[in-house]
């Protein structure tokens, strides 16, 4: 039951909606193209299968943990907000 002037499905939708950014956001940074044999940050050889696996990846397994680990320090969410903030 909502409250107000926000509809029954008020939450899930916002919930929805948030997962639905998430994916397009981690979908468009997926590589694309040709892979490369080198990774372009150490030179280390990039494995067949990861290649195989990953079409258009440029970074080696190590190289791309780091780059991860950089990615995760900026999610871009408010998670702190108020909850009638979040349903605006």
């Amino acid at each position: 039951m909502a409250g107000g002037w926000a509809t029954d499905g008020a939450v899930q939708e916002q919930i929805d909606s948030s997962l639905e950014d998430a994916i397009a956001r981690v979908r468009s940074q997926l590589p694309r193209g040709e892979s490369l044999s080198h990774c372009e940050e150490c030179d280390a050889v990039i494995p067949q299968a990861r290649r195989t696996a990953i079409p258009g990846v440029h970074l080696c397994v190590a190289c791309q943990t780091e780059h991860d680990k950089e990615q995760a320090r900026f999610t871009g969410y408010n998670r702190r907000g108020s909850k009638d903030s979040q349903l605006r």
